[in-house]
């Protein structure tokens, strides 16, 4: 009796061992590579350099009266904005006109004279050298009276350009020499803006193609034109760049430091590179 209970205990055990090995193993997860597209770009492609720059007048002018004399008046101060032909100063002129007026009437008494000489010398009273001899002296008076004319108008300064005033260097009554700097202007018709850059972009200054300058106090970027570029080095190695604003750009002024973006392209059939990441090789967890 003992015996056939152990028998079937043992056949019920080889039987659940049976169904046990039957049973199908559950699938396992489903690991998915997440894939991310990169394409390759030229080893050399387009970069983008920026520099402080300083924005600087094209052009400062010393403004003096042609002749010399006694400053009678002076109608600007430093600091104003003046346009072109504006009065900015004049000469006490009465010496010059006295001058004027004498010569002026000496031209007018030969200048008779001429007429009376030239209808002898048609009528054959007078030579012909006599006559030609007061023709050529009434020439001379005429020079000098245009030439007085012209210290007349040298007592009157003007402006040249569109300018500002930087600096008066006298007051009226005071007495000047003909060219002696009176004003300091500084020309706004053509505003540059001045880049140091070291040798390396020199070297490469064939690829700058587009380059606009930005700052805090301008309302966007403005974009540059290239002037030109000192050939020689400064005491630090840095080479001076130089390049026009647009014209009518209002929103800068002198002396106004800037950042300066300069584009430099890319060369053609350079080597392709791609970013490091795309070297690493990402595996999946082990299974256990």
């Amino acid at each position: 009796m003992l015996k056939r209970k152990n028998v079937a205990i043992l056949m019920g055990m080889a039987l659940l061992a049976t169904l046990s090995g039957c049973q199908e193993k559950a699938p396992q997860a489903v690991f998915v590579k997440s894939v991310q597209v990169v394409e390759p770009v030229p080893l050399a492609a387009r970069q983008t350099k920026v520099y402080s720059g300083i924005v600087q007048e094209a052009h400062e002018v010393s403004l003096g009266f042609k002749t010399a004399g006694q400053i009678r008046q002076i109608l600007v101060k430093e600091g104003d904005f003046v346009r072109e032909g504006q009065l900015l100063a004049c000469l006490d002129e009465a010496d010059y006109r006295l001058g004027l007026e004498a010569l002026q009437i000496q031209y007018d008494q030969v200048k008779d004279e001429v007429e009376r000489l030239k209808r002898l010398y048609e009528g054959k009273s007078v030579s012909g050298n006599d006559y030609f001899k007061a023709v050529a002296g009434l020439e001379q008076l005429e020079v000098q009276l245009q030439a007085n004319r012209n210290k007349v108008e040298y007592t009157r300064l003007y402006a040249p350009v569109d300018a500002y005033v930087q600096s008066v260097s006298f007051s009226p009554a005071e007495m000047v020499d003909a060219g002696t700097p009176v004003f300091t202007l500084i020309d706004v018709e053509g505003m540059q803006v001045v880049v140091n850059i070291p040798v390396e972009l020199y070297r490469e200054r064939s690829r700058i193609g587009q380059v606009s300058c930005r700052s805090p106090f301008l309302s966007g970027s403005i974009p540059l034109e290239l002037q030109g570029i000192r050939p020689k080095a400064d005491n630090n190695q840095l080479y001076k760049m130089i390049f026009s604003l647009p014209a009518g750009t209002d929103d800068v002024t002198a002396g106004m430091n800037v950042d300066v973006d300069l584009v430099l392209e890319g060369e053609e059939n350079s080597a392709l590179t791609l970013p490091v990441h795309c070297l690493l090789e990402e595996r999946a967890p082990d299974d256990d």
